[in-house]
């Protein structure tokens, strides 16, 4: 189920992040977040036949990017702000990273969460200090029960991905990565809000101007693909889609004009994908990764993108994949285990 609104340029604060706010935010973040890893793997560069640098944010604290732009935000909020303390909506990454960002800033946090969030998320938020409000994601608008709880009780209520300081947070994650390997051709990056994939995209422009960033999605989720073809917001409606990171229901006020103006192309990739593309990187590159982590990976892995003789950037957004329910989603991707090793990688199977 979807639909579209116009988008007029005139009501919308265009292109309202720069660089200068990714470089302010990296030396906020400096001593409170972790500068991850960048793996490569020799099958994968001679399977698509291009250089690939993996920035895992599955080593990031709370598990993905997210505590970057949370604690980005909140490290920004003014005494009284911090005093009232703050709010939240998230299926899951979100909320575990504003919870620690609250706890180690001593800012009380509440956060939103949809009933059927995986129990690893809810479990974790509550473990990090937050109090947590369930609700049905199929009667209720999480957007709306944030600004009206956050209005109630005089919160400050901090988005998962529509909020420039948690934008900024999140290009961290190209600019380590830049910084580290150097200049990229090709640089693809998971989306669901556009948070991660606008920041990234942002500072990608400035370090590596020749870089082409790509935006990758779910086929079940398509709103951002949709959107960045049509040039119209598209949205969609709690989608199906194992990726539940990218269950948004569209791009952002201020991450769909910065997609427009920095990404260069959206693609999207099946839910076979997406988990053929989860269990090699659990078994080549021995790391925890969860269905939206994936995401970009996928569309390298699965040949939607073919980029030969390219120095290529995939961003690994996450790894808190619920452990009781990984054998099933590892059982499920075997069963495809030798499409995925031998056959050409174009075919979508789903």
């Amino acid at each position: 189920m979807s639909d579209s609104e116009s988008f007029p340029p005139a009501a919308s604060p265009l292109l309202a992040v720069t660089y200068t706010d990714i470089e302010a935010a990296a030396t906020r973040l400096q001593g409170h977040a972790h500068r991850t890893p960048v793996f490569t793997s020799t099958t994968v560069d001679r399977r698509v036949g291009s250089q690939v640098f993996f920035k895992c944010e599955n080593f990031q604290r709370t598990g993905s990017f997210k505590f970057r732009g949370a604690y980005n935000a909140l490290a920004q909020l003014s005494p009284e702000q911090r005093q009232r303390g703050v709010i939240a909506y998230s299926s899951g990454n979100h909320a575990q990273a504003i919870a620690l960002a609250s706890r180690l800033l001593s800012i009380p946090a509440r956060i939103v969460m949809p009933a059927d969030a995986p129990a690893v998320k809810q479990s974790a938020t509550r473990d990090y200090g937050a109090s947590v409000l369930l609700y049905d994601r199929e009667t209720m608008n999480r957007e709306e029960l944030g600004k009206t709880l956050a209005a109630e009780r005089g919160l400050t209520l901090i988005p998962p991905y529509d909020h420039p300081a948690v934008i900024a947070g999140q290009g961290t994650t190209a600019k380590e990565l830049i910084d580290e390997v150097g200049e990229l051709d090709v640089l693809l990056v998971c989306c669901g809000g556009g948070g991660l994939l606008s920041g990234c995209a942002i500072a990608a422009h400035t370090l590596s101007p020749r870089c082409q960033v790509v935006g990758v999605e779910p086929k079940r989720a398509d709103d951002a693909t949709r959107s960045f073809y049509s040039k119209t917001l598209q949205t969609v409606h709690n989608p199906d889609t194992i990726a539940d990171g990218a269950r948004t229901p569209c791009l952002g006020t201020y991450t769909f004009p910065l997609v427009l103006n920095y990404a260069a192309d959206m693609v999207t990739v099946s839910e076979t994908a997406i988990l053929r593309s989860m269990f090699f990187l659990w078994e080549r590159l021995k790391i925890v990764v969860e269905p939206t982590g994936a995401l970009a990976a996928a569309a390298l892995l699965e040949g939607v993108l073919r980029l030969p003789n390219a120095r290529i950037g995939v961003i690994i957004s996450g790894g808190n994949v619920d452990l009781k329910q990984a054998g099933k989603l590892l059982s499920r991707a075997s069963q495809s285990k030798k499409a995925v090793s031998e056959k050409p990688l174009a075919q979508e199977l789903s």
